[in-house]
């Protein structure tokens, strides 16, 4: 049977089932002529009758009764199969995974994955924390999440979330004991809390902007992690000013566990970017979650 369509063997399962050309073209939708002639072909190429015709009745041959026992349960387990296929656009399902960075993950992931997982069951998604520029094709990931400047331009890259601020804080303790800064270079007297990014083995630079200058900062300070949410409890603990992003620290700051300084020295920083290869076709569960992460109002895109 090699090199014979499946739509052939459809034809020749409908005439055996239906015991009539005609009713046959009908349930399959084309004309009886045209019908005619795919059973004639494939009775060419097989080399053998398939079906005893009549002027008022259609019967299968030994030879086409043997096909039909033959086929018949593989193509229905093909149709079987295409609808399992097929459910999968109707249900999602399979895993996605994305590459982010720590406040990427607490701010705009978690957030949107509490929604959109219980809506689809079927579909699991894998958060790695990573501050460096993870190669997500050779890492094997659907997708990153950096700010956008840090999204190479081969890559789509779709808006998920708003500009960040980020603010300099600490404990009232902390500043209880010393003056607090007016200027970004009066932190050289202060404890600062760094972060030590895996990219380069470097602290993330304090970047501080006012009137369109910017500002950067080398601090130091006894405690050094490479954990937001390890900085933001060592300055809750008073080990020294911590540089965050604002919403991350709004709740503390509205409690008064701590009190923001150098605020009109605050820099924003772009917003932060779901990329992924311009070459690999999204499943229609990462389209789904995409939409879901999609930035409102309308996403823009760095590149296309």
């Amino acid at each position: 049977m090699q090199g014979h369509r499946l739509r052939d063997l459809e034809a020749f399962l409908a005439v055996a089932e239906e015991a009539s050309f005609t009713r046959a073209a009908a349930r399959l939708g084309i004309s009886q002529s045209a019908l005619s002639q795919v059973i004639r072909g494939l009775e060419e190429s097989l080399g053998l009758p398939l079906f005893a015709r009549t002027t008022r009745s259609v019967s299968v041959t030994p030879a086409g009764e043997r096909l039909l026992l033959l086929i018949g349960p593989a193509v229905g387990q093909i149709h079987a199969g295409l609808e399992k296929v097929t459910e999968l656009r109707d249900k999602p399902s399979g895993t996605i995974r994305i590459s982010a960075d720590e406040y990427a993950v607490h701010s705009v992931l978690q957030p949107a994955l509490r929604h959109f997982l219980p809506q689809y069951p079927d579909i699991n998604v894998e958060l790695t924390v990573d501050y460096g520029l993870t190669d997500i094709i050779s890492g094997r990931y659907d997708a990153g999440v950096r700010r956008g400047g840090l999204v190479a331009k081969d890559m789509i890259a779709v808006n998920i979330s708003a500009p960040h601020p980020m603010s300099v804080v600490g404990s009232p303790a902390y500043l209880a004991q010393r003056q607090a800064p007016q200027q970004p270079r009066d932190l050289t007297e202060h404890a600062c809390i760094n972060l030590r990014l895996p990219t380069h083995g470097e602290h993330f630079a304090w970047v501080f902007a006012k009137a369109g200058h910017e500002q950067r900062v080398r601090v130091e300070g006894q405690f050094i992690s490479n954990s937001i949410a390890s900085a933001r409890e060592a300055a809750l603990h008073g080990l020294g000013l911590a540089y965050l992003p604002q919403a991350y620290v709004s709740d503390a700051l509205e409690s008064g566990q701590l009190v923001e300084v150098l605020a009109q020295w605050r820099k924003t920083f772009e917003p932060y970017y779901l990329y992924y290869p311009s070459r690999r076709h999204p499943s229609a569960a990462f389209t789904l979650l995409l939409e879901a992460l999609r930035h409102k109002p309308q996403a823009a895109t760095l590149s296309t």
